[in-house]
């Protein structure tokens, strides 16, 4: 904003006067009137590659994350970072979602043989450490 300024009324005052009043250096004018035309091309090109990687993301039932997009960017001639490609995803909101395939963990059909149901439901003793029980909810097998 200030830089347009000063780009504007560059005919009636000297650069140098105005960015002394506005605090400014010179030499940061000037990087931003050498490289204002690239941050448009720069944005530009950012846009479509988040689109590119929404639409892939999208295709994929949001299950790739940033490595698989970018190997797919990479087949299409995208040449970018897998670092970079996940930032873009983390600024976008994208998360990959990890889904586990269902295993099965109880075997009915075994050959070994079956506890009796001695308490039958009925938890209640006047004596203590007469009866006791445990439950398994979950055990994790790594195979």
């Amino acid at each position: 904003m200030i830089y347009k300024f000063i780009l504007k009324n560059k005919d009636i005052h000297t650069v140098e006067k105005m960015c002394k009043c506005m605090r400014l250096s010179k030499n940061s004018y000037y990087h931003w009137l050498r490289n204002k035309d690239r941050q448009r091309i720069t944005s530009s090109s950012t846009l479509f590659l988040k689109d590119r990687i929404k639409t892939i993301f999208e295709q994929s039932k949001q299950i790739y994350g940033s490595f698989r997009i970018q190997k797919i960017l990479e087949r299409e001639g995208l040449i970018y970072s897998r670092s970079y490609i996940g930032f873009l995803m983390k600024k976008m909101g994208l998360k990959s979602v990890l889904r586990r395939k269902f295993t099965i963990t109880t075997d009915s059909k075994h050959s070994f043989p079956i506890a009796q149901n001695v308490l039958d439901r009925n938890f209640e003793s006047l004596e203590i450490g007469k009866k006791w029980v445990s439950d398994i909810t979950y055990t994790f097998f790594f195979q």
